[in-house]
């Protein structure tokens, strides 16, 4: 294993378990962008010529080059050539430093393997759901890659390890402090004019020693990072603070731009009112609410660099005795899950639970108010009752949330999408990354199951598009054979930008198992 910062982890079953992890990652994005079935579990590299197979269900495993002598077993980095090899061939473009950082984003992975043994994981079990992504993002290449950063970098600050750190605090002269929306609940840190920060961010700017800001100390209340690294969840204060972050994590350096804190204000005007209108028969969400932003400036950048995101806390939302849980965590697992011990009518009976609170009003507030939820695994948070069955949907992300031109003829046309970018996009989120890797998680559990789940969620839609008039989005959802998939191995091939999409096409479950 290559060393990052430091003599190399000489661990052979985390090696191996981050060898895993790291497999499976590329595995998906090849079978998912480049690959054609060839036969069950065997797959042609069309542009080389080449024949994959691998093993495995849900996630994919050993795979093996045919050769003329049979099967030849891939490590990662034969597995890794192997793909630079297709892609080069069939984009005519190179890219040397994507193989690099796959070989890094499994190093980085062993170590946070190393590291969260050692820790001990926190007591709130939704704490807990936030910390559980070992593996990352299944369908990206690199998903553990920390931007080019060393190990005494990024490990203290890593939710996968369990990490909990105090932010530092800066004083900002008047003429330096910028500010929108509500952002009193800064206050708390000491005054109108302090800034929380993040403590990684303020070492990748330098320590921020020679400014003109004022270093404050730290705040007493502890920062737990969440899921997405640069948000973190402050529970005595119940408050979430959104940071920026100059560093590559999956497809995007994490900064906040100007561009999206700007929208901030419109976004959450149409999240107030999005389910005020919703059905009574839906189960009613919640919105955690991104209410504004402070930063000071620095050199000319208009906030950008120490922005934090202002987010309502969970337990003014929160209905009366339930359990918030990352549905990212319910996928891939941890120590609480309500998937397990379920039987096949518990478990049936969850995802019923799940589809009820969270696809209607996904649908809705696209269907009536051109708002596309960012609604994938990591904005969902769904809080389980007593018995752990779903009873809350809570959604969060004003970033990621577009808006469909038409619907909202006051706003700027930057500020909107049109209406086929803004379904796509929400078919993605809601289908594609959150329905079927929760399916998946219950089939995994329950094979058996398969069918009747995504029978009853083809239910659950055909039920949603009846009480809006059978809108045609709906009607040729249901009858397409495909749905779109991020492509993200391509994106990353490309060297495309992190705001760029490019899709490819999956078999639709809600067609494929039609009753």
């Amino acid at each position: 294993m290559a060393s990052i910062d430091g003599p190399p982890l000489l661990i052979p079953g985390l090696e191996r378990e981050a060898d895993v992890l790291a497999t499976t990652a590329l595995l998906n994005c090849v079978i998912r962008e480049v690959a054609k079935p060839a036969g069950p579990g065997v797959f042609l590299l069309p542009a080389t010529g080449q024949v994959l197979r691998a093993g495995g269900s849900r996630f994919p495993i050993d795979p093996a080059l045919h050769t003329p002598d049979g099967w030849y077993p891939l490590p990662l980095a034969r597995l890794v050539a192997l793909t630079a090899a297709e892609l080069r061939a069939g984009t005519g473009v190179g890219n040397d430093a994507l193989p690099a950082e796959i070989l890094r984003s499994r190093d980085v992975t062993a170590i946070l393997l190393a590291a969260r043994g050692a820790a001990t994981p926190p007591a709130d079990p939704y704490l807990r759901s936030e910390q559980a992504l070992v593996a990352g993002h299944r369908y990206h290449p690199a998903p553990k890659a920390r931007g080019g950063s060393g190990r005494e970098a990024w490990l203290r600050y890593s939710p996968e390890a369990h990490a909990s750190f105090a932010l530092p605090l800066f004083g900002v002269p008047a003429g330096d402090l910028v500010e929108q929306g509500d952002v009193g609940a800064l206050d708390r840190f000491g005054g109108p004019a302090v800034l929380p920060a993040h403590p990684w961010q303020v070492e990748l700017l330098g320590g921020l020693r020679d400014g003109r800001l004022r270093r404050l100390g730290e705040a007493a209340a502890t920062a737990v990072p969440t899921s997405s690294v640069r948000t973190v969840y402050l529970p005595e204060a119940d408050l979430f603070c959104k940071f920026s972050l100059d560093v590559r994590i999956t497809n995007d350096v994490r900064r906040l731009w100007l561009a999206d804190l700007r929208r901030l204000p419109v976004v959450g005007a149409v999240l107030d009112r999005v389910f005020d209108d919703l059905p009574g028969h839906f189960a009613r969400p919640a919105v955690l609410r991104d209410r504004g932003y402070r930063s000071a400036e620095l050199g000319g950048d208009g906030g950008e660099a120490l922005a934090v995101i202002v987010r309502d806390g969970l337990r003014a939302h929160l209905r009366p005795g339930l359990t918030p849980l990352l549905a990212a965590g319910v996928s891939e697992g941890f120590p609480g899950n309500p998937l397990d011990g379920l039987d096949e009518n518990g478990a049936f009976a969850w995802w019923e639970g799940y589809l009820e609170h969270v696809v209607p009003p996904v649908l809705h507030a696209y269907l009536r108010h051109g708002a596309v939820l960012e609604c994938h695994l990591q904005n969902v948070l769904i809080a389980v009752d007593g018995r752990g069955m779903p009873a809350q949907a809570l959604f969060r992300d004003h970033e990621g949330v577009k808006l469909v031109a038409g619907w909202h003829p006051r706003l700027r046309a930057a500020d909107l999408v049109s209406g086929r970018c803004g379904w796509e996009r929400l078919v993605y989120c809601l289908l594609t990354n959150n329905l079927c890797e929760i399916a998946g998680a219950l089939a995994a559990r329950h094979p058996a199951l398969r069918e009747e789940l995504w029978s009853r969620a083809r239910g659950v839609f055909a039920a949603v598009g009846k009480d809006y008039d059978e809108p045609p989005e709906l009607r040729d959802l249901l009858a397409a054979p495909s749905i779109p998939a991020k492509a993200n191995l391509l994106l990353r091939w490309l060297d495309a930008g992190g705001g760029e999409t490019l899709w490819v096409p999956i078999p639709n479950p809600l067609r494929l198992f039609t009753p």
